[in-house]
């Protein structure tokens, strides 16, 4: 898994939980940390915080547009490496659901 795909996976497994509202897992908490990591990558760009808000929301829309804000703005470092993991781990053994409903899942590092 690349790094680009590490991150996208764990911001879209957090965005998810988050719209379904999981109680009882560590994932929101731990996506919140990945994404205030990202954000601080962003070095104060707007639009950058914009699109990686409006993902939370609606991640459909705004993929295309984080893909880009993140291949351009966002420098991988060990940080972010280490929080993305962990959303991947801490998802593996309570997982979410989509939506839709489906599960979320399958993913390894």
């Amino acid at each position: 898994m690349t790094d680009m795909e590490l991150l996208t996976t764990a911001l879209a497994i957090g965005a998810a939980c988050g719209l379904t509202g999981v109680s009882g897992s560590v994932v929101p908490d731990l996506h919140a940390a990945l994404r205030a990591a990202v954000h601080r990558r962003l070095n104060g760009d707007s639009y950058g915080a914009r699109v990686l808000d409006g993902y939370e929301s609606d991640p459909d829309l705004w993929r295309t547009r984080l893909l880009r804000v993140l291949a351009h703005e966002v420098e991988m470092d060990e940080e972010i490496r280490v929080a993305a993991r962990a959303v991947l781990r801490a998802h593996r053994p309570t997982g979410c659901t989509t939506r839709l409903g489906h599960p979320v899942g399958g993913v390894r590092d």
